[in-house]
């Protein structure tokens, strides 16, 4: 046995080690590597495209959003339909139409009626005269029944039928709305967005005609709004919308396009891509604080009279789909910046890389030793490792890319199915030369 251990070695290890050791030689004497020219410039633009890239990023999130919420019916639906559930929402219709139906019934008239029915009946003057003082108990009673009869039509299932289908026929209405031309259930009045409650109404009073409220039958057809977005800006709005919307399906290509461009310029790649992922995700990280802030300041100016917490409600229904949006394009974004991060020189990654490599190598050997034999499967994959490897990552990305509404769970789920695929490859990986039991300590053993 020398000092070296080589007797120990296979013949295959010890050409293994001889490879080595000439390359250490190779690299001594060739002495230490010259530094590449930095241009500053170059490092310049990389940064300028990367930073406009991310801007680009924002509003690609918005862009599809709106062009969601104005082209896709079932995307409208599905995001203005929950709100036929919601409390402060059935709250705010309830007083709507309650007073709207309360506007067209004249008390004082009733009470009259009732004052001349009770004289031509022959009751005493004074208790005629009691009669005309209960205005006040007669409209505080109308305006409960009222109400309440309101409060059924809206907590009831079929106003939710009702509610989903009319802003599903309305939906064709929404992309005049956004540009200023509207007729129908939806349109735009004195910088607001509404819609009609008039076939609630007429429900109601069907309702109270039926319950035995005579004078209901006389109330004309009402056509009250229900405010669905109300701002002094709902001109520029409109616009903003209307420009994002057109630009929905363009915006995000030529964002990734820049970024792209802005990685190829860069001296470290690598370093790029990770400065890339990491703007990307600050950008997502400020459009949902603006989410957040712009929902107070749109609050505080609201019009007169309008109820803060249906607006807080019909506002955190638009923007539901945005903020998955915002959640999921950061996680994207994160996760590029992971794997860019582990996939460099740093002790981290490469304690991390060689700690799934061993892992993995363990259980094969395991399998392997248990009957397991990857034959041509193995040398196949050996082979191709590395193209294998970047159809997994192009696919992933064509996944994510084309995927309609991408969730953060697609996003996870994705970044899980790609790791498992990365390790099934790292499993499957055998080039045929060493014995595929992993008996390699007997080999060792009998030189």
């Amino acid at each position: 046995m020398s000092d070296s251990g080589d007797e120990q070695l296979s013949a295959e290890e010890r050409g293994e080690l001889a490879q080595l050791r000439q390359r250490v030689n190779a690299l001594e004497s060739a002495g230490p590597p010259r530094q590449a020219r930095h241009h500053p410039f170059r490092s310049l633009g990389s940064v300028l495209l990367i930073l406009f890239a991310a801007l680009l990023s924002l509003l690609s999130v918005v862009a599809v959003w709106a062009n969601s919420i104005v082209r896709d019916t079932d995307r409208y639906v599905a995001t203005v339909g929950p709100l036929a559930s919601d409390p402060d929402v059935q709250q705010a219709v309830t007083k709507r139409v309650t007073n709207a139906v309360l506007a067209q019934v004249d008390v004082q008239a009733l009470v009259k009626q009732l004052t001349d029915a009770a004289a031509q009946k022959g009751v005493p003057p004074q208790a005629a005269k009691l009669l005309g003082n209960l205005q006040g108990p007669i409209e505080n009673g109308l305006k409960q029944v009222v109400s309440s009869s309101v409060e059924r039509v809206v907590t009831s299932s079929a106003f939710k039928t009702v509610w989903v289908n009319a802003n599903r026929r309305a939906h064709a209405a929404l992309d005049k709305a956004l540009t200023g031309q509207a007729n129908g259930a939806v349109k735009l009045e004195n910088n607001q967005v509404v819609i009609d409650l008039g076939p609630i109404v007429a429900d109601v009073k069907t309702r109270l005609v039926d319950a035995g409220f005579a004078p209901a039958a006389k109330i004309p057809a009402v056509h009250t709004n229900f405010v669905v977005f109300a701002s002094k800006d709902i001109g520029k709005i409109r616009t903003y919308m209307r420009v994002l919307q057109l630009l929905g399906g363009w915006l995000p290509v030529i964002a990734l396009l820049i970024a792209a461009a802005g990685v190829y310029v860069a001296f470290n790649r690598r370093h790029a891509l990770i400065g890339a992922a990491l703007a990307v995700f600050v950008a997502m990280l400020v459009l949902g604080i603006g989410l957040t802030v712009g929902r107070d300041v749109y609050l505080n100016h609201l019009p007169p009279g309008a109820s803060q917490a249906a607006a807080g409600s019909v506002y955190d229904a638009l923007v539901k789909f945005l903020r998955a949006g915002v959640r999921a394009l950061a996680a994207v974004a994160l996760f590029t910046a992971a794997g860019a991060f582990l996939a460099g020189p740093s002790r981290i990654a490469v304690v991390t890389r060689s700690g799934c490599r061993r892992s993995i190598g363990a259980l094969r050997d395991v399998t392997t030793s248990a009957g397991l034999r990857l034959g041509a499967v193995g040398r196949f994959v050996h082979r191709f490792k590395r193209w294998i490897g970047v159809v997994i990552l192009v696919v992933a990305a064509i996944v994510l890319f084309t995927w309609t509404y991408p969730t953060t769970a697609v996003v996870v789920w994705t970044v899980v199915i790609t790791l498992v695929a990365l390790a099934i490859r790292e499993f499957l990986d055998y080039d045929g030369s060493t014995p595929a039991d992993g008996s390699r300590t007997g080999a060792a053993a009998a030189h």
